[in-house]
């Protein structure tokens, strides 16, 4: 098996003091992953590059490990938390430029400041674009106030990766059944409702040069695309977009691989939305590289299609050098 290239996008790190966010996202996890996890989420050097290297993955985008600021109450804390978070990870980009690059923290809490804190990172910092946690505190970002954030997405033209969380309140449906509200379905399903209201609410359409990556393959959203048509000329309930919604997910809406490594759903994704529209990723350290990694590596599809998903697509995307 052959190793190719490559470069993934969903890769987490945690920020010095930002351990209390973080519980919320590794207090699910058993005690004994929780720790490894915590030390290479903490590491930025030795561990993480040395399985870099092991894997073939020459480059990654480092986001904070969720939910990071989004659960923030204070509004003036969650400004200054996401400043100082965007400047360490510029320190430690710094020490590896050539192996990372990096996503805002945002706070989201207000969209103005949301706006400022991202243009700050994307012109001064150099950072590739932002990674936010699904909803801060029930708002979504279908909302009319975010517009400006989505046009200044537009402007900078840099991607939004859209991350899951929990549900701002639990659906009836989970009592009973705390297994299906975190990452086995309820995230998945979270994220993928966001991004449709995002979808259905016009966004793309004001904003037609607007980017949303999903991970975990898209969050099922590619192999849904011909039911949406087809039940949204049903039930359209009055709402009104340019195109069929179809359209936007492969154009507006990308997906990465990270935590799905199955070469059947790898196929249909690219089958539904085209070679230049998924991307690699790993997850890491929530998922494992090496598996991630062999997945790919090991997957039938042709040299040319496998080179987009692993790297192209990323350098085109990304406008890596």
């Amino acid at each position: 098996m052959q190793k190719m290239k490559k470069i993934a996008i969903e890769e987490h790190f945690n920020a010095v003091g930002f351990e209390e966010y973080a519980k919320a996202f590794v207090s699910l996890i058993d005690s004994a992953a929780a720790a490894e996890i915590n030390k290479k989420l903490a590491d930025f050097d030795d561990i993480r590059l040395s399985i870099m290297d092991e894997h073939g993955i020459d480059y990654v985008i480092l986001s904070q490990t969720g939910p990071g600021v989004q659960t923030e109450k204070d509004l003036a804390t969650a400004i200054e938390r996401a400043r100082q978070n965007n400047d360490f990870l510029a320190q430690r980009i710094a020490e590896h430029p050539a192996r990372f690059g990096g996503f805002a923290t945002l706070p989201m809490q207000d969209p103005q400041e949301a706006v400022k804190e991202l243009e700050r990172c994307v012109k001064e910092l150099g950072f590739k674009g932002a990674l936010v946690n699904g909803h801060t505190h029930g708002v979504y970002y279908d909302a009319p106030e975010y517009d400006v954030f989505w046009a200044k997405l537009e402007e900078l033209d840099v991607p939004l990766y859209l991350h899951p969380f929990n549900s701002y309140d639990e659906p009836h449906f989970y009592h009973g059944h705390p297994e299906l509200t975190g990452a086995t379905w309820g995230w998945g399903v979270e994220t993928a409702t966001h991004a449709l209201r995002i979808l259905f609410a016009g966004v793309f359409d004001r904003f037609p040069g607007v980017t949303l990556i999903l991970g975990h393959m898209g969050e099922g959203l590619p192999f849904q695309r011909w039911r949406f048509d087809s039940r949204f000329a049903v039930y359209s309930h009055g709402v009104k977009i340019d195109r069929a919604p179809s359209e936007y997910i492969g154009t507006n809406i990308i997906i990465t691989t990270s935590g799905v490594c199955s070469e059947p759903t790898l196929k249909a994704a690219i089958g539904e939305l085209g070679p230049e529209a998924v991307l690699f990723s790993v997850d890491y350290p929530y998922e494992s590289t090496a598996l991630a990694a062999d997945f790919i590596d090991s997957a039938d599809l042709d040299p040319e299609v496998k080179a987009l998903v692993c790297y192209k697509n990323a350098e085109r995307i990304f406008k890596l050098k």
